[in-house]
């Protein structure tokens, strides 16, 4: 379960009669758990309570109590031998009136009525699996808010389908987007009186709901109305107390779907929240998935943390502003001057989504102009940062509405912050017509007449705010001489899992550039479309993107264009995780890369939130110096070939589980017929798998056995079915796999994807029983000493740098890894100690079988001998390449780099 579903079921459970002795229960299955799990509590299988509660371990020992013994309960729970032998992180006691919890790590508490405990539903996450940061906790408003807006859009569209339709999309969005208006300003004094738009609904709406769209419609149609029109509009008077707002938001189509019943009720459940807490910065986020049905399926799993943002804003342009803001003091000039220039700065993030890096962009930028008002005496100062600064760019239309009402929530709430509420009230409404968020394909767009680079440059017409996708308001908007940073986090995807269209906006973006555009990261378009907007103006960029796109095939085409150009890395964060609510989901692995095309000033590099200030940052986010590493298909510094193993896509016939594999030695099936078949997994955790290994001539005795024949059949029948006109043509041949290879006599294995925790990456040796997969590469009568250095630290760090990663685990590529690795002219003695080497480290490590390389290579279980092992073949090969030992992985990456240069121009001189 993700946030939003939690906080939904939490919701159910307290609006039930409260039953004390179920409550437990259903309290941990709104949490997610299983019904087994739950099974086992209930029959006291698991339940490590001895206050009679439940308890379950590593989580949470629950206690129902008679009314009025909820503060003693807890304490009881709270001192209880049980509590802390089972681990429990949390204890919680309730009567049904009022609940109380304390996380017992962080001394954090909850005390609440019963009613309201799903506020606090943040508070009890991790009970989920979900570790998430301290804003959600304190921000759970905006997972309730998206929770009940989604019940509420969903129980529409079941009423009104035609508005779920590709031609009324865009109407039904507009009218949430009008709602989650409504609800912010009935509870911020923007609307006279709080509540005032819930309260209508419900006063003058029938309970039966028939006329609810109607009473609505009238509201909408009063705030779309100007003060000098209202007269003549014959306003209901219960409407004309609505204020006139304009801005696009109430104009145009004033439709508003049917309700039912339930679709009032939970309007006005909406309604009753409280909207005084909804936070722009992560809400808008939250929000359109309400309105994405593919997002709405895993609602609430896509969220931004503000700490993630600043990791791009800050080294960007955010610490430069607040450093001045420090060098400055209370010089007047000085803090006029840097006033002046923050009015200058825009923001323009081209996958804005619904807005998170400009709503924080601006907050940040609105606390510096207050920073210096105060400073300056000038507190009811009214800003000078147009919202117009913030521009972007997001290819879904309710997106795009959100983050505009987002800036404009942000914007209301700044000015209450630094102005105060009369200021902010009086300055609001009604909202600008101006458009600064524009709908549509970025990569499609002209980023230069969206955000021009000086002046007023912006001339396509719209009617108004909110209804036009592509259209752009005419923006008066005078910028001479100003600042503009991009920024933002645009869409992941590898070339492997690109639609035809993404594929297109790649050949838009890179024609002409590079013949390699089809092998580029989505993400890679959106650098490249940075870089050609910089040939216009100066403006430094910084993007959230996989840390694929500076590993691997991704650096010689990406960063090699970025690099001619001009442009250097200012700063970079190394891999982390990027924030995400779902449950068990740690989140996709990125890296931030901030680049412009100054060649002085200082860089940094960031990693696990520690900055260290370096002379060069590579397109490896490393501060060596190196040239980009490009894939080669042969070996430049060996003989020693590296291949992929066995393709056996469309051969599921052949393959054979342990089970089938007895099966048929039982029915009589020769040994030699069949082979273990060994990747990355089999190799590394010693699981067991077969395959069918026949050669023409052995296909008349084979299918004399029912069962091979059967396979043998399937396969066929499986290569004839595909629209592959090359996978049909291997249905010629149904006994074999694609190629026919990998049964020589000894071979290395080397895993494709290997974890990232192990200090050695785990190759291994085996004979002609065993077939590669195409999920390891293998080396052919492969030497020992080739081995000695695939397992060594030294080529560890080579692949840790240049090949790519499978989130953080590492990802083997021949092309990268081994064809590109430095390799000295070995002698005969260099090659008999690296051999010598590698076979102690294969004795060490069948001292332990049945242990697989998994459990010999967890760091925290390595046995001595084989660490011993590993740090003489380390001590071997090091020697080699300078004479001794070296100190860390950093000498060995610059040893590296500077034998690759050299060799590599060597060769090119050659």
């Amino acid at each position: 379960m993700n946030a939003v579903e939690i906080e939904q079921a939490v919701s159910d459970l307290a609006e039930q009669p409260f039953d004390a002795e179920a409550f437990p229960f259903a309290f941990l299955e709104a949490f997610g758990n299983k019904p087994t799990t739950l099974k086992k509590l209930r029959n006291g299988a698991s339940n490590k309570s001895d206050l009679g509660g439940v308890l379950q371990t590593n989580n949470i020992h629950i206690r129902t109590c008679a009314p009025g013994a909820v503060a003693e309960t807890l304490t009881a729970l709270r001192d209880s031998p049980a509590t802390a032998r089972a681990k429990a992180r949390f204890i919680l006691a309730t009567d049904g009136h009022t609940l109380e919890a304390e996380d017992l790590t962080s001394g954090e508490t909850v005390a609440c009525d019963y009613i309201d405990f799903p506020s606090h539903f943040g508070f009890f996450l991790s009970l989920a699996g979900i570790s998430t940061v301290r804003a959600i906790k304190e921000n759970a408003f905006d997972i309730r808010a998206t929770s009940r807006l989604n019940r509420l859009y969903v129980e529409l569209l079941k009423d009104n389908p035609d508005w779920g339709r590709a031609e009324r999309r865009h109407d039904m969005n507009h009218f949430m987007a009008r709602l989650i208006f409504c609800f912010f300003a009935e509870d911020t004094d923007i609307f006279n009186g709080t509540g005032l738009f819930t309260a209508t609904i419900d006063q003058f709406s029938t309970r039966d709901s028939t006329n609810t769209h109607e009473v609505m419609g009238q509201i909408f149609r009063a705030m779309n109305i100007k003060p000098t029109d209202r007269a003549a509009a014959n306003l209901r008077p219960w409407a004309d107390v609505f204020p006139y707002v304009n801005g696009g938001l109430f104009s145009g189509n004033l439709d508003v779907p049917r309700f039912s019943k339930i679709a009032r009720s939970y309007l006005l459940h909406i309604g009753n929240l409280d909207w005084t807490q909804i936070n722009p910065d992560i809400f808008g986020s939250m929000i359109q998935a309400v309105a994405d049905d593919e997002e709405r399926g895993a609602l609430g799993m896509h969220y931004t943390s503000v700490p993630n943002i600043l990791k791009v804003l800050n080294p960007l342009f955010l610490d430069g502003l607040n450093a001045a803001l420090e060098a400055a003091g209370d010089n007047a000039r000085k803090l006029l001057n840097l006033r002046n220039r923050i009015a200058r700065i825009r923001v323009f993030d081209p996958a804005c989504g619904s807005g998170n890096f400009l709503v924080i962009a601006y907050k940040q930028l609105r606390a510096i102009e207050a920073e210096i008002n105060r400073r300056r005496g000038e507190t009811d100062r009214k800003t000078e940062i147009p919202l117009t600064s913030f521009r972007g760019i997001e290819i879904r239309d309710f997106s795009a509405e959100i983050a505009r009402l987002a800036l404009i929530i942000a914007e209301y709430q700044c000015d209450v912050t630094y102005r105060g509420q009369k200021e902010a009230l009086a300055a609001f409404l009604p909202l600008d017509a101006q458009n600064w968020i524009t709908c549509g394909n970025a990569l499609r767009l002209d980023w230069l007449s969206i955000c021009p680079p000086t002046g007023t440059g912006v001339k396509m017409q719209a009617d108004d705010l909110f209804q036009t996708p592509l259209d752009q308001a005419q923006i008066d908007f005078e910028n001479e001489g100003g600042e503009t940073y991009i920024c933002g986090n645009p869409p992941f995807k590898g070339s492997r899992k690109q639609k035809t269209q993404e594929k297109e906006d790649l050949e838009r973006v890179f024609s002409g550039l590079t013949a390699k555009w089809k092998n580029v990261d989505y993400v890679g378009a959106w650098l490249m479309k940075a870089a050609l907007y910089n040939d216009a103006c100066e403006a430094p960029f910084a993007f959230v993107a996989t840390n694929s796109i500076c590993q691997g095939q991704q650096v010689p085409i990406t960063w090699a264009l970025l690099q001619k150009r001009g442009f250097r890395i200012r700063f970079a964060h190394t891999s982390f995780k990027w924030s995400n609510l779902a449950a068990n989901k740690a989140g996709v692995t990125v890296v931030i890369a901030g680049v412009d095309r100054k060649h002085d000033g200082r860089r940094w590099i960031i990693t696990d939130d520690i900055r260290r200030e370096v002379a060069n940052i590579n397109p490896y986010l490393t501060h060596h110096e190196i040239d980009i590493v490009p894939a080669h298909k042969k070996p430049r510094f060996t003989q020693v070939q590296m291949e992929y193993g066995v393709y056996y896509s469309k051969s599921a016939g052949l393959i054979l589980e342990p089970s089938e594999k007895v099966r048929l030695v039982e029915q009589g099936v020769p040994l030699r017929f069949m082979r273990r078949f060994l990747g990355s997994s089999e190799l590394i955790n010693g699981n067991e798998r077969y395959c069918l290994w026949l050669d023409e001539a052995d296909l008349e005795e084979a299918n004399r056995y029912p069962e091979i024949a059967q396979r043998i059949a399937a396969v066929k029948r499986d290569r004839l079915e595909t629209e592959d006109r090359a996978v049909n043509n291997l249905a010629a041949k149904p006994y074999q796999f694609r190629e026919r290879k990998g049964d020589d006599l000894v071979k290395i294995f080397v895993p494709i994807v290997s974890s990232e925790n192990r200090e050695y990456f785990p190759a291994g040796l085996s004979d002609g029983s065993v077939i590669p997969t195409s999920k390891v590469f293998y080396i052919p009568d492969g030497p020992l000493w080739a081995l000695s250095i695939i397992i060594s630290k030294l080529h560890l760090s080579w692949i840790e740098t240049i090949c790519g990663r499978l989130e953080l685990r590492l990802s083997y590529s021949n092309t990268m890894g081994w064809n590109t690795f430095p390799i000295p002219k070995l002698t005969e003695k260099n090659r008999a100690d690296l051999t010598t080497a590698a076979e102690n480290i294969l004795l060490a490590r069948e001292a332990h079988f049945p242990a697989t390389i998994a459990d010999l290579y967890d760091p925290e279980k390595m046995p001595d001998n084989l660490r011993a092992a590993h740090d003489r073949n380390d001590e071997v090969l090091e020697r080699i390449y300078i004479g001794r030992r070296f100190r860390n992985d950093t000498e060995r990456l610059e040893k590296l780099f500077e034998m690759y240069t050299r060799m590599t121009t060597k060769v090119s001189a050659e």
